[in-house]
């Protein structure tokens, strides 16, 4: 369907028919309505414009419909969103996915978002102690954070 066709389909249906409408036919197509959805739903005119600015981003992706799904599932992830992860995992799936790429994208999910963790983490602690030299040279003083910041406490290898 062409864009303003979909235009067309909500002038003549009205905001709360159409947004009714969409919502069932994300119903067949995932099993579920996601809870913001159902929210959005309250205001039929912000429902619609979140969905047809989606569908435009879909519409004109070169990126596969899996793929498209596998990388939502990993910002779900990534963001810890239990529903994000349900919806677009079976999105996924009836896309195509196997187990194996479902697993693959959450652990790459999972890695960066530790990696973004830990580093703003260190920002913030070497900001807060003052161990940024501040010339922009990756090279920090080491000023203690009172021992929180000791890493050298764990370790992977049994002591002897």
């Amino acid at each position: 369907m062409k864009y303003e066709e979909t235009l067309q389909e909500i002038i003549d249906r009205g905001t709360a028919g159409a947004s009714a409408e969409w919502l069932n036919v994300i119903k067949e197509e995932y099993g579920a309505v996601p809870l913001i959805y159902k929210k959005m739903a309250k205001k039929p005119e912000v429902l619609l414009s979140h969905l047809l600015f989606k569908e435009a981003i879909a519409k004109t992706s070169s990126i596969e419909p899996k793929m498209v799904e596998l990388i939502s599932l990993a910002v779900g992830a990534a963001l810890n969103c239990r529903h994000c992860v349900e919806y677009h995992m079976n999105g996924a799936i009836k896309k195509g996915a196997t187990k194996e790429e479902i697993l693959e994208v959450v652990l790459l999910a999972g890695s960066l978002a530790q990696a973004a963790v830990l580093a703003d983490a260190y920002r913030v602690i070497d900001a807060g102690n003052g161990n940024s030299n501040g010339n922009g040279d990756g090279k920090e003083q080491e000023e203690s954070c009172a021992g929180s910041c000791d890493l050298n406490g764990v370790s992977l290898k049994k002591s002897e």
